[in-house]
């Protein structure tokens, strides 16, 4: 029986798998590149905050941790849009009651080092940035310690876990394989921080439990709370055109640019002219690959294998629900890891690259259709059908974020969900004549069909 792993990354995702495979008496060392960030100044500006919605708290859940990260998490229950004209609209994400959490990356990873390290039989050695593996003598090769003084250390493997996200050194190796297939796109649109600091006496200068947009149709700001008071705002925006970050060359043209687009925020942002020419442009990418293991030896997970766009909020959930479905075919195999890894990409590719299309299209919905006319009608029936039909009716959103349908239904059912409702926008006030015989037949095919 085998009881050493390795795992390449100490992120998110490595970390709640560490927590899972040491739960079941394996001893785990986790190569992280990167220092120990509970004793570093996190870098300002590559930050997006996270969305923690059921999947991932069901991750966490699973292995009596999910109790510690909600002390770190605020509930948001709403979009609250900020149109160009000055107006505002708050657009639930679902019931009554159904919230998802913002929470900041940097303080859940921290957290989840320190869950880790409590376990005997973990070790996490930072600073250690894999160069190669050689998967056929299973080892990895190592630079080690300060990146100024690194040395070369090489490191055998039994069974290896490569949660090393996108751009992961297990995978890079894996492409060299027969029959490997692999694709990435970095979409045009980049992501910049900025700040919303807390008000004068720690308050939040917005209401606190929502997700605020500005939609802009090829572009957007988004904001999420943070604990001490603030809002961690991002910026989703062209690198090339009119305007986009290439366009905005000086101070006085981001000025325009927020008195022109976002004039709200300019009073609450004193550093945003600052923070924009501070802070780098980072790029947004997805990724397919296929297959994520090899044998009985290596396996992706989480980023590594199917990095997403952070649209849908989905992509640390989704590596998350990774770990519970691999600790399920632990549990149905035991420590036959041939046959876990068979069963778990096969399991999760198909859904992986459903949340890939949902987040891109999500996209679209957030920085131009929350403002669009026809969107908010067919919106508006779709709450009515949800009210008529509380126990019955299941949005695609509350299908991804809500529950743990398998995204690939998610992504189905919305097309026909979707389908259903532009059909019902063309009937003259659709929203007066539910309970016709005509709009209830449309109707029974997204409760039944």
């Amino acid at each position: 029986m085998n009881k050493n792993i390795t795992i390449l990354g100490a992120g998110l995702v490595g970390s709640l798998l560490a927590i899972y495979l040491n739960k079941r008496g394996y001893n785990i060392n986790i190569y992280e590149r990167r220092g120990d960030m509970r004793n570093e100044k996190i870098t300002a500006g590559r930050s997006i905050n996270l969305a923690l919605s059921d999947r991932g708290w069901k991750g966490l859940r699973s292995v009596g941790i999910e109790d510690e990260i909600r002390k770190i998490a605020i509930p948001m229950q709403a979009r609250y849009v900020h149109n160009e004209d000055g107006s505002v609209s708050k657009q639930p994400y679902g019931k009554e009651g159904q919230a998802i959490y913002s929470v900041s990356r940097g303080e859940l990873n921290k957290k989840l080092m320190s869950l880790v390290e409590e376990n005997s039989g973990v070790k996490i050695h930072f600073n250690h940035f894999c160069n190669h593996v050689d998967l056929n003598n299973k080892t990895l090769s190592f630079s080690s310690g300060p990146v100024d003084s690194r040395q070369n250390s090489p490191v055998s493997y039994e069974v290896l876990f490569g949660a090393d996200g996108a751009f992961s050194s297990l995978r890079y190796s894996m492409q060299f394989l027969d029959r490997f297939d692999y694709s990435q796109k970095f979409i045009e649109h980049g992501y910049k921080e900025l700040t919303i600091p807390a008000g004068e006496n720690g308050e939040w200068q917005l209401e606190k439990n929502f997700l605020h947009i500005w939609p802009r149709h090829s572009f957007m700001l988004i904001a999420l709370p943070n604990q001490d008071g603030s809002f961690t705002c991002t910026l989703f925006f062209p690198f090339e055109g009119e305007p986009s970050f290439s366009s905005l060359k000086n101070e006085n043209d981001v000025e325009q640019f927020f008195a022109k687009f976002f004039p709200d925020v300019i009073a609450l942002m004193p550093s945003y002219k600052d923070d924009f020419f501070r802070n780098p442009a980072s790029s947004l990418i997805y990724i397919k690959c296929y297959p994520w293991s090899l044998g009985d030896s290596a396996c992706l997970i989480g980023d590594a294998a199917h990095a997403i766009v952070p649209f849908f909020g989905q992509g640390m959930n989704a590596g998350f629900e990774d770990c519970t479905v691999l600790d399920e075919l632990l549990n149905e195999n035991g420590d036959e890891w041939g046959k876990i890894f068979s069963s778990f990409q096969h399991s999760r590719k198909d859904n992986t690259d459903a949340i890939c299309d949902l987040a891109l299209n999500n996209f679209i919905e957030m920085r131009d259709l929350v403002a669009d006319p026809h969107f908010l009608r067919k919106k508006k029936i779709e709450k009515m059908i949800m009210a008529d039909f509380p126990d019955r009716y299941i949005s695609p959103y509350q299908m991804v974020s809500f529950s743990d349908i398998p995204y690939v239904e998610a992504l189905d059912k919305g097309k026909q969900i979707n389908q259903v409702l532009e059909q019902l926008t063309r009937h003259e006030n659709p929203e007066t004549r539910l309970d016709s015989p005509e709009i209830q037949s449309l109707i029974q095919t997204i409760l039944f069909g």
